[in-house]
């Protein structure tokens, strides 16, 4: 699913109409008629008291029909104009007199004297700024943004929540509305998806307002975000004839004194995703541990605590490195050796980064396509500091394109990084914050690898079902006991969720040929 700028969607609306033969008030009122009928299915008429908080541009206009249809059933609705410009748009006047038509007048706020009394159990619905917002709120409209902030009544926030940029930061936290929950047009919003924005953005969804998708996928937008329908072309569905010589032989490098766990949690998940063969190569220290723990996984050993020679015998597919890996001197030396010799595609994680970052020259050594999976402190060593989050996913795509790489930037939002375009992961929660989903994460996209995925495709993919079993898991057992071995127990839940996804294809595919 593509994620567009404002000026993209801007674009989108207009050839849209062209396209359908339809004006803009149409396509107003077939956008916030969809509101309506969200809002219509979640409460009742007489349940609760709505304040519509309307602008004087479209996303205004978009208020406006949506308080015209609450009147129209029923529904306890006062409108407000915040009247903060003489300027207002030509869909804004026409549903500014629909409304008035109803007989019952929206109320005009020009100043901080006139904010309505709010109580906790109303609802408020934002339509002030939308997406075209190109400057901070400011004068009374910044006052009425806070005093709405400071209310305890539930804000749904139409488009976006007024003050927040759609694709670009914010200058001051201050003058931006805290939204319960968004409905969006069509499309994330890039702001959606940035950690800077956490405090503003609860919850969201997306209303289908038909625009014009040939027209939007014309335009090649940089971002995307990734749900099931977005994977299910990726997945490689096994046949009848298969054996184990198809999927790849995958080798996980790391380990050091006390933690084995990491490197055996990775080589556990690049058998369980798949690969036809695990190995582990790690100290001696670990060798019991490992060969006990995963009956199925062969293993090689260096020195006794710590990593320095890396001269594992494995004929491997794939190599995932760095968990648990610890950057001793002499693992730093037998790293930088490995580097240079090996051409293998690699997947490196934790410690491996770690020392890529201590000695960057390495990074000339990498393999094309080379996936780096850093947690932020691991990609601010690795990339430098920013500024926010949209100069982060700058730099970071800088640094893909020097280095022609895909990083996999873990955050409660895993973003992948590639030279053309980031890809934003639409599955996980809070229960992934646990010691070792990274180590996991690392196995995963190994594993996936090693069965001819592409790295980007396994980047993806692996993201995805790395966050989809804590999706699953939650429902059962929460997010504080969920642990990283949860992931491997899950991951089978996960393929079968895609199963399930693929199976209904099929049988759509099939009662529209019988028809």
């Amino acid at each position: 699913m593509y994620i567009l700028s404002s000026k993209q969607m801007a674009q989108a609306d207009k050839a849209t109409l062209k396209k359908t033969n339809i004006t803009s008030i149409e396509l107003m009122e077939r956008a916030a008629n969809l509101c309506f009928q969200w809002l219509h299915s979640h409460i009742k008429p007489d349940d609760t008291k709505i304040h519509v908080f309307c602008g004087i541009g479209n996303n205004g206009g978009d208020g406006l029909v949506i308080t015209r249809y609450l009147m129209e059933n029923n529904y306890n609705v006062t409108s407000y104009i915040v009247n903060f410009s003489n300027k207002r748009s030509e869909n804004f006047l026409i549903n500014y007199e629909r409304v008035k038509d109803l007989g019952d007048w929206p109320e005009v706020i020009s100043s901080e004297n006139e904010f309505p009394e709010i109580n906790e159990n109303d609802l408020v619905i934002d339509a002030i700024f939308g997406h075209g917002l190109s400057r901070s709120p400011e004068g009374f409209t910044k006052k009425l943004i806070q005093y709405l902030n400071k209310k305890q009544a539930f804000t749904l926030a139409i488009d976006l929540p007024s003050g927040l940029y759609s694709n670009k930061t914010v200058e001051n936290q201050n003058h931006v509305l805290k939204a319960n929950h968004i409905l969006t047009f069509q499309y994330p919003k890039l702001a959606f998806l940035l950690s800077e924005n956490k405090d503003f953005v609860e919850s969201w969804e997306i209303i289908d307002i038909g625009l014009d998708e040939d027209f939007v996928e014309s335009l090649h937008p940089n971002y995307n975000y990734v749900t099931k329908d977005d994977v299910l072309p990726i997945y490689k569905f096994r046949k009848k004839w298969d054996h184990k010589g198809n999927f790849g032989h995958a080798l996980l490098i790391g380990g050091s004194f006390g933690k084995i766990g990491a490197i055996t949690l990775a080589s556990k998940a690049a058998l369980k995703i798949g690969s036809g063969l695990v190995s582990a190569y790690l100290p001696k220290c670990g060798y019991q541990i490992i060969q006990t723990s995963i009956p199925e996984v062969m293993a090689e050993v260096d020195t006794d605590d710590v990593l320095a020679y890396f001269n594992f015998k494995t004929k491997a597919t794939v190599i995932g490195i760095g968990p648990g890996m610890g950057t001793a001197e002499k693992t730093a030396k037998g790293f930088e050796g490995f580097i240079k010799e090996n051409k293998l595609p690699l997947v490196i994680d934790a410690d491996a980064i770690n020392l890529i970052s201590k000695d960057k020259d390495l990074l000339h050594f990498l393999p094309k396509n080379t996936v780096l999976t850093p947690h932020p402190k691991e990609l601010e060593r690795l990339i430098g500091k920013w500024k926010n989050d949209y100069d982060k996913l700058s730099k970071a795509q800088e640094f893909t394109k020097i280095h022609h790489c895909v990083l996999v930037l873990k955050d409660a939002i895993t973003a992948i990084v590639t030279e053309e375009t980031t890809y934003f992961n639409a599955t996980g929660n809070p229960a992934l914050a646990t010691a070792g989903s990274g180590d996991v994460l690392t196995g995963i996209i190994t594993g996936l690898i090693a069965q001819n995925y592409t790295p980007l495709q396994a980047a993806i993919f692996g993201v995805y079902l790395h966050g989809l079993t804590a999706d699953i898991a939650s429902l059962e057992m929460g997010y504080e006991t969920f642990t990283a071995s949860n992931i491997l127990d899950y991951l089978p839940d996960a393929y079968v969720s895609l199963f399930e996804k693929i199976k209904l294809i099929d049988t759509e595919k099939t009662e529209k040929q019988e028809d």
